[in-house]
């Protein structure tokens, strides 16, 4: 099985550490994420400006991104990838805090609940994303019920 920290790609931590700049406000983000992962996500974006810092095109990109640009958050990644292949002890220490801030993230405490009514299903999700799916498509394994 494979390890679920080694497999943080550069975007997937770049992100985490620059998600505030891409929300909406403060407030959006602190209903998905604790104040625990909240606070290990300015840590990260720190230790990302502190590598990348000296090289000018990384620096103009992380200007960029923190001013919401996604364009140059995928530039970033790529700047941030190369420090993680040339530098095995730091990328080991930023995918440990971008791991804690993915198991830091807010449950999702909704509800969903499926009714059947004269044989169409009505599916309703309460919660943050309210959704409700209509259907009335039905697979029978053996003989279908006669009507």
């Amino acid at each position: 099985m494979t390890d679920p920290v080694t497999t943080l790609t550069a975007f997937v931590i770049a992100k985490f550490a620059f998600k505030k700049f891409f929300e909406s406000g403060v407030g959006k983000l602190g209903e998905k994420f604790t104040e625990t992962a909240l606070t290990k996500m300015d840590e990260l974006r720190q230790k990302i400006w502190d590598k990348l810092r000296g090289n000018p095109r990384a620096e103009k990109a992380l200007q960029e991104t923190e001013k919401g640009s996604e364009e140059d958050l995928q530039r970033l990644a790529i700047y941030l990838e190369d420090e993680m292949k040339d530098d095995p002890e730091f990328a080991a220490e930023i995918r440990a805090i971008a791991h804690e801030i993915n198991i830091n993230r807010v449950q999702d405490n909704s509800s969903q609940t499926q009714n059947i009514y004269g044989g169409k299903g009505y599916q309703t999700k309460m919660g943050d994303n309210n959704t409700n799916q209509f259907g009335d498509t039905h697979n029978y394994y053996g003989t279908p019920p006669q009507p």
